[in-house]
């Protein structure tokens, strides 16, 4: 653990590990008088609610160093100015100040020097520097990581200045100094400024948080046991570090929230936030609101990040629920009984902005209304109570105080999407319908989109369309490596069936950096997905918080909004058919273009050229992108047509990565819609990838030239146009599930998110084109990339016609001789077969020689590592038995159903007989094979596992279990379910799974019934309690 560049106690980039892909999963809770009356009772009760919490924060291996824990109320004025009176510093009246929290450094230098600039920027805002107090700390508790990274905690205080009209404009200009001293410390050449931090800085709120376990929060800061310190709402927070390190400025609250949760989609909000600054204006801010860009801080969490944003909205002018109900919005398009007015509040304001989405339970206040909102599936748990006397307690469960039930007035929960919130200034219970029913008939939403907003299906239709050209379909095939079987078993599938072909478990072919055969970059990629805390959305069963249509074009002034920001144009998919594709080139051209202006830029290069061409073609491209921006062009479509000999595609997703970041950073981003005319992507993940990188919408036209050819030559029944239709639904449902593996529940928050991780691309390719990506290993740079184009080129334009021309054959779903590498392959195959036939020790050798030796086939990262061998021997008295080690061997989970009877009970046999574990996996087990066999061989499963199908689980199930095994997600197939086609559904199987003969099977991505840490724990108990001797 070291300082990293600015002084913060954390490590950077180390092995595998990135600080850049933090997020954190907490406990939350607040606790007001519904009537705004100030106690010390309040306060006291906030503690109490942080103490019974304390098993939702976390703490590492020292007990004392707890991951963060925090309060915010409102300003104890009378304690301050008694207090401050006694250091000689006078305090105006309640709510003519500003106080502060600051983190100084250690060093008196630096913090002397950090005091300075602060004091400096509140004069040169107009403001009065008052004075700063020294918050009282007791250390004696801390443990020694905690200790090491304190900071010396002061607070500033900020007198009202003349200019500043009402509380709103002196919060505002109290964030603007904020902003600003962070800037200028930052930017500084102060040694000890990682350290300098303000927690927040208002009028109204105060916040006391640190590296500390929530039971060490009240003995830390000596001010919350004093009677003085009253408020009428206080908010807390306990901290658990999901996958990141604790520090003292990541814990909550934060300004205005205190956040449960994950943001799936942080790295793309923050790269639209970052886009949407250059059209920032505001009255209310004027020349002030400068000073306060970059607004996100991007050395916080996710849950800072989100803050940055909200209390921009909120300053700006918005309600608090209002830029609530933008940032979290509910599940709006599918929603048959929601008002209209509502569903239009959501459809403009989503021509503003994209939802911050991923599970979450968000707490907020302003100091004088407080509340609660949970994101649009519900996965962060909140229970509230309201007593007889006013008192409103809501937190992450139930029992965080003692409250008698005859205190009780009501009680409930959180809903999904819904907002519960608290007025103190008008003393009630603001229902989630008044309020946003109010704020959705604030303002006539609903003719703003009725004047600007178009539907592409309205759009009228174009003059002409390209047709499909079946002379030249084989020849673009090659081009962009386009194989048989990806007709075969991809392409064609999805366009007679309208849904994405199952595949089997896993793959046994290289990693694409390490294949001999030119790769496309698409596979270089992973996708992520949402597992245990953050759970996977089910896209079947909770179709109802999916929304697949989006919309292009420019976005105008997020913080003043006018009705014209409304102006895009909607799209049922972000697939184009070429007919609609058409009607966005012609826009500009005809009298109906609603004041849209499209325009088409090549994205090809000199393919004899290598690397040096592709890099200069991709500059090429973002300058003529950035030039039509500047001409007024809204919409830029690039296109790959118009390939020949001697120039190729640049590869569709590096070409919209590229141009993509160019426009992030020259803050143009946001205003032009960028299309894809491509004939490179075929499959679900390929669309996925684009979209991902910045595409708004792709028209794949080789996909359907080849579907067109395929009708052709009879090997496709029925018609082209119908097929497209197909194919176009097939990759939108597939686009679903992998947003919804993600946890992400609509295209428009998946655009630009960047849910991906590279393998085997260089650092400082991904650095310039897909900036922000995890890439934890190195690999290929733009040469090699330029070198794979310009081999699948030579196969379309060979320097002598070739007599036969076909495509390439594939080979990475099922071998071939002359296709894809594959770990097992008949060689290695037979050998297996072999040596279980006939028992030969030797030849099993030689199998697992195949397989373990990639020294001539290199397919996986492990191929690429040997052990060490080096170290003397160890004596052999000294090692365990074999009969000992054999007992911690287990084997993988793998259903009955998916394998054969046979293999399954021949597993459990085995290992029943070496001493080890074999596993169940998610299809049960036949209750015949609990009962030893004559020979004394026994096929029952040591490990019965439990999934989210929960298929043969029963009593009888579980108590024949030596381990319990949750299955939280799918190992082969990571983010979504299990899948046993209809056709292996015999009634054996069928009869063992408690399910219907024929008919398919598919595990839900979550365990619907786990959302918490209380259901998993719930779960645990029940499953000990069938079986009290399983592990």
């Amino acid at each position: 653990m070291t300082r990293n560049h600015h002084g913060l106690l954390s490590p950077g980039p180390i092995g595998l590990y990135d600080p850049a892909h933090e997020h954190e999963s907490c406990g939350v809770g607040f606790v007001v008088d519904m009537k705004g009356r100030k106690s010390k009772q309040i306060v006291q009760d906030a503690i109490q609610i942080l103490l019974n919490l304390q098993h939702r924060g976390a703490c590492g291996c020292e007990k004392k160093t707890g991951d963060g824990a925090g309060i915010l109320m409102q300003v104890p004025h009378r304690f301050l100015a008694e207090v401050c009176d006694r250091i000689k510093v006078k305090l105006p009246d309640a709510g003519h100040y500003g106080v502060g929290v600051v983190f100084l450094p250690t060093d008196p230098d630096s913090r002397q020097a950090c005091e300075r600039m602060f004091e400096q920027v509140i004069r040169q805002e107009g403001q009065t520097f008052l004075g700063w107090r020294d918050v009282p700390t007791d250390s004696s508790m801390l443990g020694p990581t905690a200790l090491s990274s304190q900071p010396i905690i002061k607070q500033v205080f900020v007198g009202r200045g003349p200019s500043v009209v009402d509380e709103m404009a002196f919060e505002r200009k109290l964030y603007v100094i904020r902003r600003l001293v962070r800037r200028q410390v930052r930017q500084s050449e102060i040694a000890g400024r990682g350290q300098f931090y303000i927690s927040g800085l208002s009028a109204r709120t105060l916040t006391y948080k640190g590296m500390l376990n929530p039971d060490q929060l009240r003995d830390f800061f000596p001010d919350l046991a004093d009677d003085r310190v009253e408020s009428a709402l206080a908010m807390v927070h306990s901290r658990f570090s999901t996958n990141t390190f604790p520090s003292w400025q990541r814990a909550h609250p934060y300004r205005l929230v205190a956040h449960n949760g994950e943001i799936n989609t942080l790295r793309g909000n923050v790269n639209w936030m970052h886009a949407r600054e250059s059209m920032f204006a505001s009255k209310l801010f004027g020349d002030d609101l400068a000073k306060c860009i970059p607004v996100i801080d991007t050395e916080g969490s996710d849950s800072a990040k989100f803050d940055n944003a909200l209390e921009l909205l909120y300053l700006a002018g918005r309600s608090l629920p209002h830029a609530v109900m933008m940032m979290v919005p509910e599940p709006w398009s599918n929603h048959e009984s929601m008002s209209q007015e509502k569903k239009d509040f959501y459809e403009f304001h989503g021509c503003l902005m994209e939802p911050w989405d991923g599970p979450a339970a968000v707490a907020f206040t302003d100091g004088i209304r407080i509340g609660a909102v949970l994101d649009r599936n519900g996965l962060r748990p909140s229970r509230y109570y309201v007593t007889k006397d006013g008192l409103v307690v809501m937190a992450s469960e139930v029992g965080v105080l003692d409250i008698a039930p005859d205190r009780i007035l009501e009680k409930g929960r959180l809903q999904p999407g819904r907002m519960f919130l608290v007025d103190t200034a008008q003393g009630r219970i603001i229902s989630d319908n008044e309020i946003k029913g109010e704020i959705a008939r604030a303002e006539p939403w609903g003719a703003y989109l009725k004047q600007y907003l178009i539907s592409l299906a309205d759009l009228p239709k174009p003059p002409t369309v390209i047709d499909p050209d079946s002379e030249t379909v084989l020849l673009r095939q090659e081009a962009f490596g386009y194989t048989s079987e990806d007709l075969k078993v991809l392409v064609g599938p999805m366009a007679n069936e309208g849904v994405e072909p199952n595949g089997s478990m896993g793959t046994d072919t290289p990693l694409a950096v390490l294949s001999n055969r030119t790769q496309l970059l698409y596979n270089y990629f992973k996708q992520l997905f949402a597992q245990v805390t953050n759970p996977p959305i089910d896209a079947i069963r909770e179709e109802i918080v999916m929304a697949v249509d989006t919309a292009i074009g420019p976005e105008g002034n997020l913080l003043e909004p006018t009705p014209e920001s409304a102006r895009q144009i909607t799209l049922a998919s972000p697939v184009l058919l070429n007919e609609e594709l058409e009607k966005l080139r012609h826009l500009g051209s005809n009298g109906h273009s609603h004041g849209f202006h499209a325009v088409t830029i090549p994205m090809l290069f000199e393919v004899g050229r290598g690397g040096a061409g592709l890099k200069a073609a991709i500059e090429d491209l973002r300058r003529a992108c950035s030039e039509s921006i500047a001409k007024g062009h809204d919409i830029i479509i690039l296109s790959d047509r118009g390939h020949d000999a001697q120039r190729a595609p640049i590869p569709a997703l590096l070409a919209v990565a590229a141009v993509q970041h160019h426009l992030l950073r020259e803050g143009t981003r946001t205003r032009v819609g960028l299309v894809l005319e491509t004939g490179e992507p075929r499959e679900v993940h390929h669309f996925a990838l684009l979209l991902g990188y910045g595409a708004s919408a792709i028209n794949p036209y080789l996909a359907f030239d080849s579907l067109h050819d395929l009708v052709r030559r009879g090997l496709m029944a029925g018609e082209a146009d119908v097929a497209e239709k197909k194919y176009v639904k097939a990759v939108s449902k597939g686009i679903v599930k992998v947003i919804s593996k993600m946890g992400i529940s609509t295209i428009q928050s998946y655009h630009g998110a960047q849910v991906f991780e590279a393998i085997g691309l260089a650092p400082d390719f991904i650095a310039e084109y897909f900036t922000w990506t995890a890439s934890r290993i190195g690999g290929i740079g733009i040469d090699e990339v330029a070198e794979e184009v310009r081999r699948r080129h030579i196969r379309a334009f060979p320097e002598r016609p070739l007599p036969v021309h076909t495509l390439d054959p594939g080979g990475n779903y099922q071998f071939r001789s002359d296709g894809e590498y594959h770990l097992f392959n008949p060689e290695s195959i037979h050998k297996l077969q072999y040596a279980c036939r006939t028992g030969n020790y030797s030849v099993f050798k030689e199998y697992a020689k195949l397989i373990d030796d990639q020294a001539g086939h290199l397919a996986t990262l492990r191929g690429l590592m040997e052990l060490r061998r080096v170290r003397p021997a160890v004596p052999i008295e000294e090692v365990e038995s074999v009969e000992e080690i054999v007992k911690r061997f287990k084997t993988g989970a793998m259903s009955y159903g998916s394998i054969s009877g046979e293999a399954h009970e021949t597993l459990a046999i085995a290992m029943n007989r070496l001493g080890g574990k074999s596993n169940t996996g998610e299809g049960g087990e036949n209750p015949a094979r609990y009962v030893p066999d004559a020979n004394g061989d026994s096929r029952n499963s040591a490990i019965k596992q439990v999934a989210s199908g929960r298929f043969g689980v029963t009593s009888h199930y579980l108590v024949n279990a030596r381990e319990l095994q949750i299955k939280m997600a799918q190992g082969a197939k990571p983010g979504e379910g299990g899948q046993l086609p209809g056709s292996k559904v015999y009634p054996w199987v069928a009869k063992v799974r408690h399910a219907t003969p024929g008919v398919g099977l598919i595990s839900p991505p979550p365990h619907h019934d786990i959302y918490s840490i209380e259901d998993l724990a719930q779960l645990i108990h029940d499953l000990k309690n069938a079986n009290t001797n399983a592990r």
